[in-house]
């Protein structure tokens, strides 16, 4: 069996309302305990920023700099892990000077080719309260939510989706100058059809996956099964081929070219899907089911995607859970407790309760969070 991958060492300078913090761990659970404003989902930030894009509160870079400090003195994050690679250091922040606002990353103190490069050796995966209005939102959030999991097990899906946006930036400025060569539309199209087809195709992929392993194991669990499809692009083309697809998207954007301009925008495309989520059981969708039971929903589907991503890697994810036991009555907390230690991996978890992760026992390492410090719990603790 692979080694979990789990954070060992965790330090944090200028980050949020930390100052400076040194944190060591083991491969067991985390929990972190603390008033709310203490600083429990800041440190869950911080490890949530060691996988790329902006992490769990997709914050701009310079509003992660300590509360109180110039922004241009900026932050850092540092950890030592047994990664799916092995041992590893993983760095990365915002520096001060003249380059502030980039975000850096450095991978056993050498420069990173790109963030990409951390996926080589762990996959982070949260679920925050922010995320409890994701079937009821709008769209570009589920959009966002479902390239987070396609992300996980497949690395190369951010650098297409960000090449798409670029085309698709690029199409609509010619569009919108009413004199574009139709040739560069052509080449622009082509490459937004080739990318765009990708994305869709690995998107389509991870839900399959997915949806196979939820009608394998929602029997077993407490949490309601969820049945998951997209829709939004291409939904009735019977098109067998991945060239097919290519060519269909590229003739609906040729034609849709005077429709476009007039909007401003592209109107048709990958960037227009859906996540479209159903309470298996009730046959009801998601967005009409009640508040605990998209909660519920909602777990199931990220445990789910978690016991994906280690069938398809061999490494469990690190999961965040920032106050994931505080709308959970015992029972479900226990079993949710279950569930994840039995994925094999090193969960981060907050809530104001000590009482609360009773059942998780010795499972888990236990401390309090006051005001920007961090200490081993003192109590009877897990």
């Amino acid at each position: 069996m692979a080694p979990k991958v789990h954070i060992e060492r965790l330090k944090l300078t200028g980050f949020r309302n930390y100052a400076e913090l040194s944190l060591n761990l083991d491969e067991r659970h985390v929990v972190l305990v603390g008033d709310n404003g203490a600083g429990k989902t800041n440190l869950m930030e911080a490890v949530s920023l060691l996988t790329p894009g902006r992490g769990l509160r997709r914050a701009n870079y310079g509003d992660l700099v300590r509360a109180g400090s110039e922004p241009s003195q900026g932050f850092t994050v540092f950890a030592h892990l047994e990664g799916m690679a092995g041992p590893v250091d993983l760095g990365t922040g915002v520096n001060s000077g003249e380059d502030a606002g980039a975000r850096k990353v450095r991978i056993n103190a050498a420069p990173a080719r790109s963030a990409d490069a951390l996926l080589e050796h762990l996959r982070i995966l949260w679920l925050t309260p922010a995320m409890d209005g994701l079937f009821t939102g709008p769209a570009s959030d589920r959009r966002r939510f479902l390239d987070r999991l396609v992300l996980s097990v497949d690395p190369a899906h951010g650098g297409r989706a960000l090449s798409y946006e670029r085309a698709m930036r690029s199409r609509n400025r010619l569009l919108s100058d009413g004199r574009a060569d139709p040739a560069w539309l052509d080449g622009l199209e082509a490459q937004m059809a080739e990318l765009g087809v990708a994305m869709a195709m690995a998107r389509g992929e991870v839900i399959d996956l997915l949806t196979k392993l939820i009608e394998g194991h929602h029997a077993d669990s407490v949490f309601p099964a969820a049945s998951v499809r997209l829709e939004g692009f291409l939904d009735h083309e019977e098109l067998p081929s991945a060239s097919d697809r290519e060519a269909a998207f590229a003739d609906l954007l040729s034609d849709g070219r005077g429709r476009d301009a007039a909007a401003g925008r592209t109107l048709a495309g990958p960037h227009r899907m859906d996540l479209v989520v159903h309470h298996r059981a009730k046959e009801m969708p998601a967005a009409l089911s009640s508040t605990g039971e998209q909660k519920a929903l909602l777990i199931g589907i990220v445990l789910g995607h978690a016991q994906l991503v280690r069938s398809m890697t061999g490494h469990a994810p690190v999961l965040l859970l920032d106050e994931i036991a505080a709308h959970l009555d015992e029972g479900r907390r226990a079993a949710l407790f279950d569930l994840v230690e039995a994925l094999d991996c090193q969960a981060f978890m907050t809530g104001t309760d000590a009482a609360m992760f009773a059942s998780l026992g010795d499972r888990g390492q236990m401390f309090d969070v006051v005001a920007g410090g961090v200490e081993r719990h003192k109590g009877v603790s897990a």
